[in-house]
């Protein structure tokens, strides 16, 4: 946020942008549950800059600890679909080695057209849940001599397995799922030996809280449900039981009213005896 435009009015993607934070936090301990949801409810009703900003005034932004809060600035913004993905922008990396050690690519950068990785007694990651592409395919070529390595692709994206495998395999699971549209291509291919290539579809992080945060206000409100129609059955049992109990009382005062009548009717009666025998 500029200090300067408190009063500007703030936009759905900023308050996603506070949202994103506040996951973060969440996930990394640095907010309990009352807070987390504190702060979301207040990032949700905010109408201006001037209402988002303290809400991470005190949380780090991503992995830079030294950030003090969100910033506001409008910045280019991703697309909500897979063209804002697909930038043709230059590619982050095109390689990795991994000789008895491991390498990983992961968390936002921009894969290249063709990708080519080698591991040898190492392992290796490539993770493109959030990253941009260079190009609508990408090739990852794979080389596992005794080592293993691991692919991740986002819900969506269309997965081609290729590779070739010796006392050694690649992971086919994934083959088969259409892609969305627009969406990349990811090509796996390379050789394994004694070594494998495994390939999972997995949904990034805050996709996952999300869902999470879902499932648990759908809980919330199963609850609310069930304790109004438990509450609902409770007033129509006591309705219920106190109209039962107004009409064994009226039951009773008509009993009562017939005994005193017939004490009355028999009180006449012995009354009009005396009188006629006198």
């Amino acid at each position: 946020m500029t200090d300067d435009a408190p009063d500007l009015r703030a936009s759905d993607a900023d308050r996603e942008r506070v949202a994103e934070v506040l996951r973060d936090a969440l996930a990394e301990g640095r907010l309990d549950m009352t807070e987390f949801e504190e702060r979301l409810d207040a990032t949700y009703r905010a109408r201006t800059y001037g209402e988002l900003a303290p809400i991470t005034r005190d949380l780090p932004v991503g992995e830079v600890a030294a950030a003090p809060r969100v910033s506001m600035t409008k910045e280019p913004a991703r697309d909500g679909g897979w063209a804002g993905r697909i930038t043709g922008a230059e590619p982050s990396s095109t390689w990795a080695v991994a000789v008895m050690s491991g390498f990983q690519r992961k968390g936002r950068w921009t894969a290249p057209g063709r990708f080519n990785c080698f591991a040898f007694w190492g392992g290796g990651e490539i993770d493109l849940r959030e990253a941009d592409f260079s190009a609508g395919e990408i090739v990852i070529n794979c080389v596992a001599i005794m080592g293993g390595m691991q692919v991740v692709v986002p819900p969506g994206v269309e997965v081609v397995v290729r590779g070739i495998g010796i006392m050694g395999g690649f992971d086919h699971s994934e083959e088969g799922v259409p892609g969305d549209p627009g969406a990349p291509r990811v090509v796996v291919t390379g050789f394994a030996f004694w070594g494998g290539v495994g390939i999972e579809r997995k949904v990034t992080r805050a996709e996952r809280q999300r869902l999470k945060e879902e499932r648990r206000q759908e809980k919330l409100e199963r609850k609310a449900a069930q304790r109004e129609l438990r509450s609902s059955v409770r007033d129509d049992v006591a309705d219920a039981h106190r109209a039962m109990l107004d009409g064994h009382r009226d039951m009773v005062r008509e009993h009562r009213e017939a005994r005193r009548d017939q004490r009355e009717l028999r009180r006449e009666e012995r009354d009009g005896r005396r009188r006629g025998e006198d």
